[in-house]
């Protein structure tokens, strides 16, 4: 049976054929989303969709016979339900006519169920904790360089004002030893001067 003739089944009882067909991409759209997004769909008496993790490994290829290595990958599962096993194998009998073959779901687990939404509040808390944990480690690393700029600018005002400052003393010092070397030939003279007196007094 494909799909076309999985419509035309259920078309007289869901009110003809577009509804059938609709109904019918409805359901498998639902379950493909879901499994996909990492959750399983559980139909009671007839079996459950869920996700599989593949880890990496080795196969090898049927024609020559070489080792292959193959990625990690994610597959669908199906696992058929207990009352849909017994009716295959003969266990129980398939009911003829309209009558149901799988069995109803009990009242009550149509509401949404509590195991889907405790997944929905898990990672909504887990989303909004590595949100959290992105913002403050964005904040640290921000108040970090803003702190280093900080030094960086400091030391080089101190560093600034500390050259100023040996420049201005080397400019005054410069000036006093040139006085200085002046007024030495003066002394010299005045000694001279002594020494030619002291000869004419003689």
């Amino acid at each position: 049976m494909n799909k076309a003739q999985l419509v035309e089944a259920i078309a007289d009882k869901v009110g003809g054929r577009q509804a059938a067909a609709d109904a019918v991409d409805a359901v498998l759209d639902a379950i493909v989303r879901a499994v996909v997004s990492g959750d399983r769909v559980s139909v009671t008496g007839f079996g459950s969709f869920e996700k599989v993790e593949r880890p990496a490994r080795y196969a090898r290829n049927p024609q020559t016979g070489e080792r292959v290595r193959v990625k990690k990958t994610s597959v669908p599962r199906f696992r058929a339900g207990q009352g849909f096993k017994d009716l295959v194998s003969g266990a129980k009998k398939l009911p003829r006519g309209g009558e149901v073959a799988v069995k109803k779901a009990p009242k009550g687990s149509l509401t949404g169920g509590a195991s889907s939404t405790a997944r929905t509040t898990t990672k909504k808390a887990a989303a909004k904790k590595a949100t959290t944990a992105r913002k403050t480690a964005a904040k640290k690393t921000t108040a970090a360089k803003k702190t280093a700029a900080k030094k960086t600018t400091a030391a080089k005002k101190t560093a600034t004002k500390k050259a100023a400052a040996a420049k201005k003393t080397a400019a005054k010092k410069a000036p006093a030893k040139k006085a200085t070397a002046k007024k030495t030939p003066g002394k010299k003279t005045s000694a001279r001067k002594t020494t030619a007196k002291r000869a004419a007094a003689r």
